[in-house]
């Protein structure tokens, strides 16, 4: 099989969508698929204003037909809605060809936490984006049911996963601070929510982990907590291991693959319940939800770090690439795109909007 990918999420961004999108086309080559990525890393790029660590490509559109009139790819995933994944969407809708879609954010309110636009207008978008897609893959069950209610259809659940040859149960040694240590390892961005850790009254030491457009702010803000900066690979899994609770405060996050990471390496989650840590999380054994996230946090400390392993191990990349698989292979890519041809001048126009990562 030949499978092109398109995303316009890729290094150096460091975000939970770039490390499944790597690690998919990782695994499906090594399953003996011919993965053409089409990456913002090809293009001419900007850096998304108010966000520089995401690159915007510039006019794709002819380069990403060449790519894909080469490659002759038999199946092709979309799996963003920016730039690049506009081109390739319109190249297929021109050229009635068949294409698959994943839905990896929830991009309308992480935009509204930005701008005051209404969250209808940016669904409508997306819905319209997705729409001639023979299967548009998400990451939980919650989210696919929240999608179907706002009028979303061809929806599969494609779980997300965790490289446990990388995370796994390191010792406590790599963080000597005052315990317990709460930990948060993300984007520092306002869609993570972290004032909602940071504001807690906790003993011992708070550590935040990664980079991104608040990190002097909160930084400033919040002068008792540990903030180390972006760390990868085996120095960011051996500090992730030796935390005693991880703290994931966002409210607007799909998946959070952070959190199995974090199981990986036995350490149990304290969130809030709602979607996302309502897939992962599972109250008394992998951790605790509760909308007073101290008292989440209080009672993760007292939980044994062997389930949270338990449950990571049954995510792994293999399966998850498994399935991503299967998805593409059941589909009929011979013949048009449906509606795609009666739909085609109408949704490159509503492509013609911004819709930027």
């Amino acid at each position: 099989m030949k499978l092109a990918l398109v995303t316009d999420a890729w290094a150096p961004q460091v975000n939970g969508v770039v490390t499944t999108m790597r690690n998919t086309s990782e695994h499906l080559r090594e399953r003996g698929v011919d993965v053409t990525t089409i990456t913002p890393d090809q293009f001419r790029s900007v850096p998304c204003p108010g966000y520089r660590e995401i690159r915007l490509s510039i006019a794709p559109y002819r380069k990403v037909a060449r790519i894909l009139e080469s490659r002759q790819p038999d199946v092709i995933h979309i799996a963003t809605e920016g730039p690049l994944g506009r081109a390739a969407r319109k190249y297929c809708m021109r050229h009635h060809m068949p294409f698959a879609t994943s839905l990896h954010t929830r991009f309308p309110e992480y935009l509204r936490m930005r701008a005051p636009i209404p969250l209808g207008f940016t669904y409508g978008i997306l819905r319209d984006f997705h729409a001639p897609a023979r299967v548009t893959l998400v990451r939980t069950r919650t989210q696919k049911m929240e999608l179907e209610e706002k009028g979303f259809r061809h929806l599969e659940v494609w779980p997300g996963a965790v490289d446990t040859r990388l995370f796994y149960p390191r010792g406590k040694g790599a963080l000597e601070l005052p315990r317990p240590i709460s930990l948060f390892v993300g984007r520092v961005a306002v869609e993570k929510g972290l004032p909602g850790f940071l504001d807690l009254d906790l003993p011992g030491s708070k550590v935040v982990i990664g980079g991104g457009p608040d990190l002097d702010k909160l930084k400033s803000e919040y002068p008792d907590a540990h903030f180390l900066g972006p760390r990868f690979g085996e120095e960011l899994a051996g500090l992730i291991s030796a935390a005693d609770v991880f703290v994931f405060p966002s409210r607007t996050d799909t998946f959070g693959l952070v959190m199995l990471e974090a199981m990986a390496c036995g350490v149990p989650i304290a969130a809030y319940p709602v979607p996302g840590p309502q897939d992962l999380v599972i109250p008394g054994s992998t951790g605790y939800l509760d909308e007073d996230l101290a008292s989440a946090f209080f009672k993760a400390l007292e939980l044994d770090s062997d389930a949270c392993i338990e449950f990571a191990l049954d995510h792994s990349w293999q399966r998850s690439t498994e399935r991503f698989l299967s998805f593409q292979t059941q589909i009929d890519w011979s013949g048009g795109s449906g509606g795609a041809a009666a739909l085609a001048e109408e949704q490159e126009e509503m492509g013609e909007r911004v819709v930027s990562l």
